[in-house]
């Protein structure tokens, strides 16, 4: 029986049963080609927040001491899947300069916490933490980092899975000056000087343009090699650290691909991103849409933080949920009513076509949210994965909107299009001709209603 060979390699001249010796190139290009495409996906979660760091180091002037506050709509346009409600204080640490690092956590409404550069939870701090809400210590360890011997009872300890870290947190409190103060009260610092630490200071974007998307070319190599000189990989990753190795990728050694091999690693990302998107817009994972009428499905398809499913490694799940949005924690796929977050994502209109900038679609939105907090619908552009960067500069409509406009019997009509409907402005989100978008529905505080299916959001519908 013969096979049709794909690609480069169906044209491969042969020598009986083997090929000629002059094909031989041709085989390792496409096998290098693959390795690529096959690294891309892996390394999305760690090239995401090594993008993400050199933006507040390099363009905000962020330090290893600082704070990055995102408050204003521009401050988010380059935060992946950014809400747009709530604000976002954050910066990465390298666990390998500082050593054991200390955040002191004022005593107030505060929720957040540490992931590693692989986007994996090392652990929560605030009202889901162990100070409850009370304020306290926390010391971060990296893997194999040495307890200091001085460090008594009064820290909480976490080991970071990694050597680069990320801490954030958002403030509860609706009142702006008492979230302020929640903000400059938090302290962080090498434990070994905390005898005379450096002050924290809380920086912004300030409305300069940034992008925190994965970088496209040999800009994502590049990220890649940079990050992985001061981050530890898995054991299970050993196989990818050979591919790594393939293409030009060592600790300790410059990257310094030849014609051939930039090259190839180009056509690797970018084929590598087209295979992302639709591994992230058109999940095929063992999930149906979250009501069997609805296309509306859970936009995170990881199991857990650790991103291990039953007898094998979410290498998928990772590749779809980091290609579209940034961290995770397990409060974010919520199972208790009232507690922590529920993100559906709508990928496509109610007919399953790709949702059009240059159309216009209603979404209806039944009375009774089962939100104990506050529920938004926010747009995103597919190219970015970033809010939308409209003329309205606005990009969700939700509860909180003071000027949201109800039906008579409390449910809410939502409009997304390039002009404003005739209904007016007040819950409309404007679209951009030309671009395609997706959107997330978002429950604060999901309530039994959502968790057992009982509620039903509409689909969004051409209009």
């Amino acid at each position: 029986m013969t096979v049709e060979l794909p690609g480069r390699l169906a044209s491969v001249p042969m020598a009986g049963d083997l090929p000629s010796r002059d094909a031989i190139a041709t085989i390792f290009d496409e096998l290098d080609y693959q390795l690529a495409c096959q690294v891309y996906l892996w390394a999305l979660p760690l090239v995401s927040y090594a993008q993400w760091k050199t933006q507040h180091y390099d363009v905000f002037g962020a330090t290893g001491s600082d704070l990055v506050r995102y408050l204003s709509y521009r401050d988010r346009l380059g935060l992946i899947t950014a809400n747009a409600t709530t604000p976002y204080i954050l910066n990465f640490f390298d666990l390998a300069v500082s050593g054991p690092l200390v955040i002191e956590l004022p005593a107030g409404p505060t929720a957040g916490g540490v992931s590693d550069f692989w986007q994996r939870e090392v652990g929560a701090m605030g009202e889901m933490g162990p100070d409850r809400g009370q304020g306290g210590r926390y010391v971060i360890l990296g893997p194999e980092m040495a307890e200091p011997d001085s460090l008594g009872d009064e820290y909480h300890t976490l080991r970071s899975s990694g050597m680069n870290i990320m801490f954030g947190f958002r403030t509860l409190d609706p009142n702006p000056e008492r979230a302020d103060a929640l903000v400059r009260a938090v302290r962080i610092y090498p434990y070994a000087e905390r005898e005379n630490p450096a002050p924290t200071r809380v920086v912004s974007p300030d409305g300069r343009p940034w992008t925190g998307d994965q970088p496209r070319g040999l800009d994502y190599w590049k990220r890649l090699h940079s990050i992985y000189q001061t981050e530890v990989v898995d054991e299970r990753d050993r196989f990818y650290l050979a591919m790594l190795k393939q293409l030009g990728i060592e600790k300790g050694k410059p990257f310094e691909p030849d014609e051939r091999l930039i090259r190839i690693l180009e056509q690797g990302s970018a084929a590598g991103e087209l295979m992302a998107q639709a591994n992230t817009f058109a999940k095929r994972f063992d999930q149906e849409s979250y009501w069997p009428d609805r296309v509306w499905e859970q936009a995170i398809v990881l199991d857990n933080s650790a991103q291990r499913g039953d007898g094998y490694d979410e290498l998928l799940e990772r590749a779809s949920w980091f290609y579209e949005a940034v961290s995770f924690s397990e409060a974010m796929k919520s199972q208790t009513p009232g507690v922590g977050q529920a993100y559906l994502g709508a990928y496509t209109d109610a007919n399953g076509d790709w949702l059009d900038g240059g159309r216009d679609y209603v979404l209806h939105v039944p009375a009774n949210v089962p939100a104990k907090l506050f529920w938004s619908a926010t747009v995103y552009d597919i190219a970015t994965r970033c809010l939308i960067d409209n003329e309205q500069q606005r990009g969700d409509r939700g509860s909180r909107d003071p000027e949201l406009v109800t039906n008579d019997d409390e449910s809410v009509d939502l409009y997304f299009g390039p002009t404003a409907p005739a209904a007016g402005e007040s819950n409309w989100v404007q679209t951009i001709p030309g671009k395609h978008w997706f959107s997330y529905f978002r429950f604060y505080g999901p309530l039994e209603a959502y968790l057992d299916r009982s509620w039903k959001l509409g689909d969004i519908t051409p209009a």
